[in-house]
């Protein structure tokens, strides 16, 4: 089923000075609101996640859903997938993965479980989850796609713009994208600043 969500676009120039910046330094920049779960991180080291959200909201370990989802999503999108944090079941694992490369979406963030997260690296695919199980998943639905769903304590719309590093997720609202990136550059200038500023100290008191 279709939920009919107004979209804002946000420009690419935007997220990309978004992706660019650490994702607790967009978190600062929101006044630490935003911040997905702590429990969602990358199932592989090293993933970077940045682009709009395309949003699923799934029945627990179903995956019907995400299949509608990869029928319709665009390059450059994140499936962002409501699976109520259950975590028995992998709602997506290397097969998906594919088939997500050849649609050239950004990657997943999963509020759930996964698995075949080593071939999810080897092909580049970013994605992020609450867990890893071996267990498949079921096709039998329900499921929501382009609402506004929630996802790890946080609200996120199509269009959203998600972000993830090795500290985990941050979702930045579409209608705010452009002043969010301004200040979070400015919070990521700031901390670039004192951070030199201690290492001159500390070359001073050595020397």
């Amino acid at each position: 089923m279709n939920q009919s969500t107004e979209c804002i676009q946000v420009s690419q120039s935007t997220i990309d000075r978004l992706s660019e910046l650490p994702a607790a330094n967009i978190g600062d920049a929101m006044q630490r609101l935003g911040i997905a779960s702590a429990e969602i991180q990358a199932v592989w080291d090293g993933a970077k996640l940045a682009g709009p959200a395309y949003t699923v909201w799934v029945a627990p370990g179903d995956n019907a859903g995400i299949h509608e989802a990869l029928k319709h999503v665009q390059p450059g999108e994140v499936i962002v997938v409501n699976g109520g944090g259950h975590t028995d079941r992998a709602l997506l694992g290397e097969l998906i993965g594919e088939r997500a490369v050849s649609k050239g979406i950004a990657g997943f963030a999963v509020d759930g479980a996964v698995r075949d997260a080593v071939d999810l690296g080897e092909i580049g695919l970013p994605v992020f989850a609450r867990a890893t199980s071996p267990a498949g998943p079921y096709k039998n639905g329900p499921f929501e796609v382009k609402g506004t769903i929630a996802f790890g304590g946080v609200a996120v719309s199509p269009g959203d713009i998600v972000i993830g590093d090795s500290d985990g997720l941050v979702i930045v609202p579409a209608s705010r994208a452009e002043e969010v990136a301004t200040a979070a550059e400015a919070v990521h200038l700031d901390e670039s600043q004192r951070r030199a500023a201690i290492l001159a100290d500390r070359n001073i008191s050595h020397s």
